[in-house]
C-alpha cells in the first residue's frame, strides 16, 4: 500500500517529493514507489455561505437573523475546485492505506488539511509531519519521527471553533449593520477592537493639553550636568520662574561633586525573533507592512529554505535545537556575516536559559537560520533585509555579553542637585554584530551618555556656563504598524499568523488609512464604532476567546461550550444593533458621477493609492486617481505619486516636483540605474494589478449580491 502526503502549497510538496524520491508527475500530484505527494493551495475547502443552508438566508434581511447553522456545512472553494478534485482522487485511491498531513505545523495548517479530508469523507488512518523548516534534513528527520494524527484532534477542534466563531459573529453582525444603515459595513471579533485602539488613541491625542516645562543645565570641565529634583528624580520643572531663579542663582558658583559611582555592567543581546517582533523591527527600520514582512519571511522559509517557520509566537529555542547551532552558524558564513560567524568557530554552545527554554516553546521555536547553505545573490533586496535582521539577531545571541563601565555623578550647588552620567565600553561582545546600528529601547533618558574624565568625590568645579531649557509635553504618538502590532499583542488581539491580515483588511475596507508612517482612523471607521455594540469594541473579550481557543487546543476545554458562548454573544450583538438609533452618512461624496450608473462617487484613500468608488454596492465601479510608487523624487528623495493614464502619466512629489513618465524614464537611463523601459512598464503593470485587487475581498462577492429595498 502507498502513503499519501498532503502539503499546504506546491513549493513544499515539490521539496518533500524530491527528498522522498518521487519523480512521476501527475494531475495535481507527484508519485514515487512508496509515496504520493499532493497539495492544497492554502485552503481548498471553507465553511459554506449562508445561502447554501436555506433559501431564506440568501436575501440580506434583518428578520432572518441570527443565522446559526444547526449542522455546519463545508464547501469547495470555486477558484481552486480543480485542485481539490485532484487531492480527493488521491485520497480515495484503493492503493492508499495511510495519509500524512504535511501542511504548516500550526492551527490554521491543521484546518487546511482536515477540511480537505472531511470534504473527501476520508476514513483512512492519519499521521502528522510536524517540522519547523523545510530543508532536506528537516524533512528527512520529520518523516523519521511522524506523530499519530489523533494527537492533533484538539488542535483541529480549536481551529474549527475559531472559523465558526468568525462566521457567526462576522457574517451576522455585518448583515445586520448593512441592512440597518444601507451601507457597506463589515465588522468582526478581532478587526473591530483593533479599530477601536486607533479611535482611542485619536481621542487621547485630541483631548491632550500640552504643558510647558523647563530644565536647567550647567557646563564645567567639558561635562554637561542636568538639574534633578531631589524628591521625584525628575529633570523637568513646571514653574518657569523657579527655573529662571535657579539659572541665575548658580551663575559663577562652584559645583561640589558629592557622589561619583562607577559600576561594571553587562547586557545580553535582545531575544530571538518571533514573527510579531520581526514585523515590528521591519516596520521601524524599512517601512515594511506586517503583511509584506510575513510574505518575505514565507519566501525565505519555503523557497530559499534559509530561515525556520515564520508564524511563531516564541522567542526561545528548545533544547533539542542546541546540537544543531554549530551547523546553523556555519551556514551563515557568507557575505557580511563571514567574519561574525568565524568568531564563533570552535565555541561550545550551551543551553543557556536566556535563549533556550522548552517551557516557552509551544508549536514552534523562535525564527532562526536553518542549516541550508545561503546564496545571497539569489535574494531580492527586501529578502536580504529580513534575512539580515534574523541572522544578526541569531549570531548576537550566541556572542558574549557587552561589558561596560557606567559612571554616575551627583553634584550640588546652592542646595540644588545636578547629575551627569557616562558609559565606557570595555568589551563590545554582542554589539560587535551590529556595529553601531543596534537600537535599544531604553525609554526616554534626558540625561544621555557622555564621555566623562576621571573625577573624584569632594572635587569642586567652576561653573563656566548655564542655560535654561524649555519644552512642551507631547501627546501619545499615533500608531504606526509596528506600534499597532505591539498593542494587538499586548491586548491579545489575533495571533502571530492573523495580525498582518487584520491590519490589511482595515485598509481594504477603508476604516483605516496611512499618512506617512502614521495610521489614522477614517470617518467611515469612526462611524462604524459608533454603530457597533460596545462589547464588540473591547479587546478584553477577544483576548478571552483566544485564551479559550488555546485551552481547546490543549484539551482543557470543549469546543461545544465555546460555541454556545459565541452563539449567545451573537444574539446579544444583533439585539443591540436592532435597537440602536444611530445613523450612517457618507461624508466623502464627490461631485464626480459614476460613468456606469450615474450616482455620485466616494473619494477613498487606499493603503497606497487614492481612488473614486461608486457608492452603489451593486454597481461596484471604481477607478484609481493616483498611487504611491517606489520612484524617488530627484529633489527631496521622497516617494512620488503617479497620476493619469497612458502617455499623460505624471509623477508628482509633495515638494512640488513634477515629472512626465517619459522624462522619468530618460532620467533613470542617464543615472545609469539599469532600469529599462521594459522594467518600468513591468513595474507599472504590477502597480495596476495591485490597484485592481478586490477592495473588500472577504465579503466582495456577498455584497455584490445584496438587494435592499
Amino acid at each position: 500500500m502507498k502513503v499519501l502526503v498532503i502539503a499546504e502549497k506546491p513549493s513544499v510538496a515539490r521539496d518533500i517529493a524530491r527528498v522522498l524520491g518521487c519523480k512521476k508527475n501527475g494531475q495535481g500530484m507527484i508519485e514515487g514507489e512508496k509515496y504520493i505527494i499532493t497539495w492544497g493551495l492554502g485552503h481548498l475547502v471553507t465553511l459554506a455561505d449562508p445561502e447554501e443552508y436555506t433559501p431564506d438566508w440568501k436575501e440580506w434581511k434583518m428578520e432572518v437573523l441570527p443565522m446559526v447553522p444547526k449542522s455546519w456545512k463545508l464547501t469547495v472553494i470555486r477558484q481552486t475546485a480543480k485542485q481539490f478534485g485532484a487531492v480527493k482522487a488521491q485520497i480515495r485511491r484503493k492503493d492508499v492505506g495511510e495519509i500524512i498531513i504535511a501542511t504548516d505545523a500550526g492551527r490554521e495548517g491543521e484546518l487546511v488539511a482536515r477540511w480537505i479530508l472531511d470534504m473527501a469523507k476520508n476514513q483512512k488512518p492519519l499521521k502528522r509531519l510536524w517540522i519547523s523548516s523545510v530543508t532536506d534534513r528537516a524533512i528527512r528527520e520529520g518523516f523519521a519521527r511522524l506523530r499519530d494524527g489523533r494527537d492533533f484532534e484538539n488542535l483541529y477542534d480549536a481551529a474549527r471553533a475559531r472559523a465558526k466563531a468568525d462566521w457567526l459573529v462576522g457574517i451576522n453582525a455585518t448583515r445586520a449593520l448593512t441592512c440597518k444603515y444601507n451601507a457597506k459595513l463589515t465588522c468582526g471579533r478581532v478587526q473591530t477592537p483593533t479599530l477601536a485602539l486607533l479611535a482611542n488613541r485619536e481621542e487621547e491625542i485630541r483631548s491632550f493639553t500640552p504643558k510647558s516645562y523647563y530644565g536647567v543645565r550647567l557646563y564645567s570641565e567639558g561635562i554637561c550636568f542636568t538639574w534633578q529634583d531631589q524628591k521625584s528624580g525628575s529633570t523637568r520643572i513646571f514653574d518657569g520662574e523657579r527655573a529662571k531663579k535657579i539659572t541665575e542663582m548658580i551663575q559663577g558658583e562652584r559645583l561640589l561633586l558629592e557622589r561619583v559611582e562607577k559600576k561594571k555592567k553587562h547586557t545580553y543581546a535582545p531575544a530571538l525573533y518571533d514573527l510579531t517582533e520581526l514585523q515590528r523591527d521591519a516596520s521601524r527600520r524599512f517601512g515594511f507592512s506586517a503583511k509584506e514582512t510575513l510574505n518575505i519571511m514565507q519566501r525565505l522559509y519555503e523557497h530559499h529554505k534559509v530561515l525556520t517557520y515564520p508564524r511563531t509566537d516564541s522567542r526561545y529555542i528548545s533544547s533539542d535545537i542546541v546540537p544543531t547551532l554549530r551547523e546553523r552558524v556555519e551556514a551563515c558564513k557568507t557575505g557580511p556575516y563571514r567574519d561574525l560567524a568565524k568568531a564563533l568557530h570552535g565555541k561550545t554552545f550551551k543551553a543557556e536559559k536566556r535563549f533556550v527554554d522548552d517551557s516557552k516553546v509551544s508549536d514552534h521555536h523562535a525564527i532562526i537560520p536553518t542549516e541550508q547553505f545561503v546564496d545571497l545573490t539569489h535574494m531580492t533586496s527586501e529578502e536580504r533585509k529580513i534575512y539580515d535582521l534574523v541572522v544578526r539577531r541569531f549570531l548576537a545571541v550566541l556572542y558574549p555579553p557587552a561589558e561596560y563601565e557606567q559612571v554616575r555623578i551627583q553634584a550640588s550647588v546652592c542646595k540644588e542637585r545636578f547629575v551627569a552620567k557616562g558609559e565606557t565600553i570595555r568589551e563590545a561582545g554582542w554589539r560587535a554584530v551590529y556595529d553601531s546600528s543596534i537600537e535599544e529601547e531604553d525609554g526616554e533618558d534626558e540625561l544621555g551618555n557622555q564621555t566623562l574624565p576621571d573625577l573624584k568625590e569632594g572635587q569642586s568645579l567652576l561653573i563656566k556656563r548655564q542655560e535654561r531649557t524649555e519644552g512642551k509635553t507631547k501627546p501619545p504618538a499615533r500608531y504606526t504598524e509596528a506600534a499597532l502590532l505591539t498593542a494587538m499583542e499586548k491586548g491579545g488581539l489575533g495571533t502571530v499568523a492573523t495580525r498582518a491580515d487584520i491590519i490589511e483588511k482595515l485598509f481594504h475596507t477603508f476604516y483605516m488609512e496611512k499618512k506617512g508612517n502614521d495610521l489614522l482612523i477614517t470617518s467611515k471607521g469612526k462611524q462604524l464604532l459608533e454603530l457597533v455594540p460596545q462589547d464588540l469594541k473591547k479587546p478584553e473579550l477577544t483576548a478571552r476567546w483566544e485564551k479559550e481557543l488555546q485551552r481547546i487546543s490543549e484539551g482543557r476545554q470543549k469546543e461545544s461550550s465555546f460555541m454556545r458562548e459565541i452563539e449567545r454573544y451573537t444574539n446579544d450583538v444583533l439585539s443591540d444593533i436592532r435597537t440602536s438609533e444611530g445613523t450612517f452618512r457618507h461624508d466623502n461624496l464627490t461631485n464626480r458621477k459614476c460613468p456606469r450608473c450615474g450616482k455620485r462617487m466616494l473619494a477613498v484613500n487606499g493603503k497606497n493609492s487614492k481612488m473614486l468608488v461608486c457608492q452603489d454596492r451593486e454597481c461596484g465601479y471604481r477607478e484609481t486617481i493616483s498611487r504611491t510608487t517606489n520612484a524617488r523624487c530627484p529633489v527631496c528623495h521622497k516617494r512620488m505619486e503617479l497620476f493619469g493614464k497612458g502617455e499623460a502619466q505624471t509623477f508628482v512629489c509633495v515638494c512640488g516636483h513634477k515629472e512626465k513618465m517619459a522624462a522619468f524614464e530618460d532620467r533613470r537611463k542617464r543615472e545609469g540605474k539599469d532600469v529599462s523601459r521594459q522594467d518600468v512598464r513591468r513595474y507599472m503593470k504590477q502597480q495596476q494589478k495591485e490597484a485592481e485587487q478586490p477592495l473588500n475581498h472577504a465579503f466582495a462577492e456577498a455584497f455584490a449580491k445584496i438587494k435592499l429595498d
